[in-house]
């Protein structure tokens, strides 16, 4: 009996593949000749269970009952089977041909395992008592069990499970024999209980690996109560919810971990118990009550006079008392145990077959069969049995179906008895029905397999019914018949007329189906005992116990290491006869990049020059040339997040991808492989490297000349020979990641060209020195960039108002909120802005950077983004850090900074407010230039895309008494319609004739506003894109409110200069 993944049965043979040596393959074809070093064991497990109802004194009984086998009434049904052969009468494991009989690691009929499951160890009557072990469990009533059953097995014997769900506790122990070759236990809990999840009901589930084969799974749950069909429903619900939920980790042999976790049902051998809390349904609770008391009292068999009623007294709670005693159970403490002398039953038979005088036994002398004995209390049992609502939902496949058995049930229901008595029914007002609820169920592999073959076969029947009744053929005639004979109409005779037959209890048949396996095929685990402990009074539920005896796989270590050395030894001749191997081809290279491959050097990819923001691709084609299939991959440099100053930190430049080498007929993208591919033999697939710069930081730090790039691909071909690919590229030089003061002592022909003068004169890159004379007050590229933007908006306002097709966008961000642009796509305006960047950087005109037949209104756009481009790249910025925080302590001085939600509206004041600040600025003459120079483009560019005309401008001029009490409204939160009810509240009644005769000869006042509002908004929204990348300051430090106050403050500041006179 093999378990799953990479454990599977012992008798099979696989193929083993000596191609690669990693530990893997090493693992597999070992385990490929595990019928070598795999032989059949033996084991004895004993499974309790026992719902203590959280009484006191049930620890103390434990002992009693589950180690010492105590607590047993044979008078009560509490017997081991009448069929136990022993565990010495089994057959050979699994037919196996090998001459050897199970070896039994624990000798005598040891137990090897003891596995104890309990239910309602604590008191969970309350919500917040099983909430609380969400939180903070409390391992001191685990501490009292594990000690009372360590205290009651073996010294020798090791804890192997411990574990607890509020009221659900999970014990097993294991022999020192046994011990040594468990691993792999892994425990999963799952809660079914309140909200579907919270612990007073589910179940603790734990698998474990027997000798490094055979998976063993137990699961102790405990499932909802209640007779109504609700409660059953629920119960069956949580069944399946456990099957869905358990989880184990993967299993791990000689250091090779399967790939996916394990479930129920990938298991060898399973035990299921614990209150499963199925009740007898379609019976009185009553009747049941009063027929099993005839027996526990003595009423019904008047042969049992230890049971008959005057035995009991009166007025007090009727205690069952056996005649037999606890030296005929079975006895697990003392396996060596022998039984009493009996008569020599052989002397006996030799002498009666030397007397011919004697006389044939009377057949009543037979002691009768308990079935067929009406007044017998197992007779009772099976009538009962029928009505068992697990029996019923097994035989109906709702749960518990696949496989699962039960053995025959000998014993009085588990369920509720008045604590302090053998055989007292509950007694109380609620009276509940007594029930089968403590349950042991197991299964095989085999058991799951025989399910499931048969549901193949009920489906594959019921499909050819269906075909063959749709094809006019009432049943489906066997292929083994030649031809029918029907007595109703082949013959003359009159049929004979059918006789009802007796439907009589079948107890397997109602058990489910396929609860045994057939007897041809060897069974691998024997029940040697299932039987409640009646005699145990502390809880309100009789513990159930079984004693199983498993026949399993089990690895020899000795053996074991034999083979695994032979197969090392073959794995090593064979390493290089199947190694994989690929042979790299240029395909695709781009402008400029070149291809080399040599036999003795590693193959070189040069993609050239790399320009800001271009993408560059070169592609290379791989086959595999060898007779194996070929495991591809490239590994992955690891990378840092911090780029510390001073050191050569390295950047993310260049990026792989496999995809087919096919090209796609509808030109569509290639499609990306993923990180790892195989490779057939004789197969090919492209390798894609695409270079790329697009962060500023990482242009601030090539300008500067710190890192290069130049990388070394490795191509992983797993077990065998690794490729080295060189690529590189060479830095184009930028204008993007400067400062001011090195872009204004760039001279005529651009930075690129200048820059390349450096590195020749100084044999390498770096950053422009400060020594070298200045050519312009300000950078160039902000000169042309402004400029450029100033012309294309006249365009773009000319167009609209020529062009029907030509209509500017209304978002008050527009050009410069990237957001805002959606007059072409990304990529397009992204090899715009390339091209922008590539004449200014070679101080070409900017003009030519575009296709003639590019609109307007996409150059403005790409103009935009490349001066935001401009601006955020630039090192110091256009107010740097020192000027910023110079200007910040100076707000109580600036009106305007120190209410930034709302410039004044007196023009005198903003007049002072721009004085203070550009004195402050004047302290940096090129930077004070540029900030000028910036914020007066960007004003008239406004201006232009929120135009007011004259009228608006007379008509706000007159009114401009009203215009700044409106504005203080919309300061003070009014908002525009505050502002617009101040300017009529300043025009007076007279005024409102004007504005309603406005429509017909003038503009309106509120017209006049609202174009106003219009500029307002666009000049806030600009400085709100222009605040942070003008002004530099220290945004990171602080809280969070003074970064947006700072914020706040820096596109006032640019608001400031951005708004302009009314005139």
């Amino acid at each position: 009996m093999g378990s799953s993944g990479v454990l599977a049965d012992s008798t099979t043979t696989e193929v083993a593949d000596l191609s690669s040596a990693n530990p893997y393959s090493l693992h597999r074809t070992a385990h490929a000749r595990r019928s070598e070093y795999v032989r059949p064991h033996r084991i004895r497990i004993k499974v309790g269970t026992w719902n203590v109802a959280a009484c006191p004194g049930t620890d103390k009984d434990l002992a009693r009952w589950f180690v010492d086998g105590e607590g047993l009434d044979p008078a009560l049904g509490s017997s081991k089977p009448s069929d136990d052969g022993g565990p010495v009468e089994h057959e050979l494991h699994n037919g196996s041909p090998r001459d050897a009989s199970p070896i039994e690691l624990a000798d005598g009929g040891k137990i090897g395992l003891y596995v104890l499951g309990l239910q309602e160890v604590n008191v969970l009557t309350a919500p917040s008592q099983y909430m609380t072990w969400i939180y903070a469990a409390d391992d001191s009533t685990m501490g009292k069990w594990k000690a009372a059953l360590e205290a009651a097995i073996p010294p020798d014997y090791q804890l192997v499970v411990a574990e607890q769900l509020a009221g659900l506790l999970l014990l097993a122990y294991a022999s020192p024999e046994i011990a040594p070759t468990i691993s792999n236990v892994s425990t999963i809990s799952v809660g079914t209980g309140a909200l579907g999840y919270l612990g007073n009901k589910g179940a603790v589930c734990t698998r474990i690996v027997l000798g490094e084969v055979t998976q063993l799974l137990f699961v102790n749950s405990h499932l909802a109560s209640g007779v109504e069909d609700y409660y059953l429903e629920r119960r069956i619900n949580q069944a399946q919810q456990i099957v869905n939920q358990a989880r184990f980790e993967p299993i791990v042999i000689s250091g090779v971990s399967e790939e996916e976790k394990t479930k129920i049902g990938d298991e060898d051998f399973a035990f299921w118990f614990g209150d499963l809390n199925f009740r007898l349904d379609r019976l009185p609770g009553d009747d049941i009550r009063r027929l099993l008391m005839l027996h526990t009292r003595g009423e019904y068999d008047l042969s049992k006079r230890e049971l008959r009623r005057e035995n009991s007294l009166e007025g007090e709670p009727i205690v069952v008392r056996c005649s037999s005693d606890s030296s005929d159970e079975v006895m697990d403490r003392d396996p060596d145990r022998k039984p009493q002398n009996k008569p020599d039953d052989k002397a006996v038979e030799n002498q009666a077959a030397d007397d011919d005088s004697v006389n044939l036994p009377d057949p009543d002398d037979f002691p009768q069969d308990p079935q067929e004995d009406p007044a017998s209390l197992q007779a009772t049992l099976s009538s009962l049995l029928p009505h068992d609502q697990l029996r019923r939902l097994i035989k109906e496949r709702k749960v518990f179906h696949e496989g699962w058995r039960e053995g025959p049930i000998t014993f009085l229901p588990t369920y509720k008895y008045d604590v302090g008595t053998v055989a007292l029914f509950d007694s109380s007002e609620k009276r509940r029905p007594p029930s089968w609820c403590d349950r042991i169920l197991y299964r095989t592999r085999k058991d799951m397999e025989r399910y499931m073959t048969k549901v193949k076969e009920e489906e594959e029947a019921r499909k050819k019914d269906e075909e063959m009744k749709a094809r006019g053929i009432e049943e489906a005639a066997d292929d083994d018949i030649l031809f029918s004979y029907d007595p109703e109409n082949d013959s003359e005779e009159h049929p004979t007329p059918k006789v009802a037959e007796y439907d009589e209890y079948n107890e397997a048949e109602d058990g489910g189906d396929d609860q045994s396996p057939d007897q041809a095929d060897h069974d691998t685990i024997h029940l040697d005992l299932y039987t409640s402990h009646q005699r145990i009074t502390s809880s309100d539920h009789k513990p159930v116990s079984s004693i199983f005896t498993l026949d399993y796989d089990a690895v020899v270590p000795e053996l074991k290491s034999k083979v695994h050395a032979e197969v090392a030894r073959a794995l090593d001749r064979a390493e290089n006869e199947g190694r994989p191997g690929i042979t790299i081809v240029a395909d695709h290279h781009p402008r400029g990049a070149a291809w080399r491959s040599g036999s003795d050097a590693p193959a070189h990819v040069d993609f050239g020059e790399a320009v800001f923001l271009r993408k560059y691709t070169s592609t290379l084609t791989l086959a595999n040339t060898s007779g194996v299939p070929a495991k591809l991959s490239f590994i992955e440099k690891p990378m840092t997040n911090e780029l510390g100053d001073g050191d050569a930190a390295e950047i993310q430049w260049l990026t792989t991808c496999f995809v087919h080498s096919e090209a796609a007929d509808d030109d569509t993208e290639s499609v990306d492989l993923g990180k790892e591919v195989t490779l057939e033999p004789g197969e090919t697939l492209n390798a894609v490297l695409d270079a790329q710069i697009t962060d500023i930081v990482h242009a601030r730090m090539l300008n500067e000349g710190q890192p290069t790039l130049e990388e070394v691909l490795v191509l992983r071909v797993t077990d065998g020979r690794d490729h080295f690919i060189t690529v590189r590229a060479s830095w184009a030089p930028t204008c993007i990641g400067r400062s001011v003061d090195e872009l204004i002592r760039v001279p005529e022909g651009g930075i690129r060209a200048f820059a390349r003068s450096l590195i020749e004169a100084k044999a390498r890159a770096g950053a422009i020195p400060y020594d070298l004379p200045i050519h312009r007050p300000a950078p160039k590229e902000l000169f042309r960039l402004t400029e450029a933007i100033e012309t294309t908006t006249q365009r773009v306002i000319a167009d609209a108002q020529m062009l029907e097709d030509c209509t500017v966008p209304s978002d008050p961000g527009w050009p410069f909120d990237e957001a805002a642009c959606k007059s072409t796509d990304v990529d397009t305006r992204t090899s715009h802005i390339i091209s922008l960047l590539d004449a200014l950087d070679q101080d070409q005109a900017l003009p030519s950077a575009f296709a003639p037949e590019i609109p307007a209104l996409h150059r403005l756009e790409a103009l935009a983004q490349t001066l935001v481009l401009f601006l955020r790249g630039l090192t110091d910025g256009i107010v740097p850090t020192a000027l910023w925080n110079r200007i910040d302590q100076a707000v109580p001085s600036i009106p305007s900074l120190a209410n930034p939600a709302s410039l004044p509206a007196d023009e005198a004041t903003l007049d002072n407010d721009r004085t203070t600040v550009l004195d402050i600025l004047q302290s940096a003459p090129h930077h004070n230039i540029c900030f000028v120079f910036l914020t007066t483009t960007l004003a008239r560019v406004v201006a232009e895309l929120a135009p007011l005309s004259k009228a608006d401008l007379a008509t706000l001029r007159g009114n401009e008494a009203s215009l700044l009490a409106g504005t203080a409204a919309a300061a003070r939160g009014g908002g525009p319609g505050a502002a617009i009810g101040g300017v009529l509240s300043g025009v007076g009644r007279r005024s409102l004739g004007f504005v309603r005769k406005a429509g017909s000869g003038g503009t309106p006042v509120v017209a006049a506003w609202a174009a106003l509002e219009k500029r307002r908004a666009r000049e806030r929204r600009v400085s709100e894109v222009f605040g942070g990348l003008v002004c530099r300051g220290q945004s990171a430090g602080g809280t969070s409110g003074e970064r947006r106050a700072g914020e706040a403050r820096r596109r006032a500041v640019m608001e400031l200069f951005l708004r302009q006179k009314l005139e």
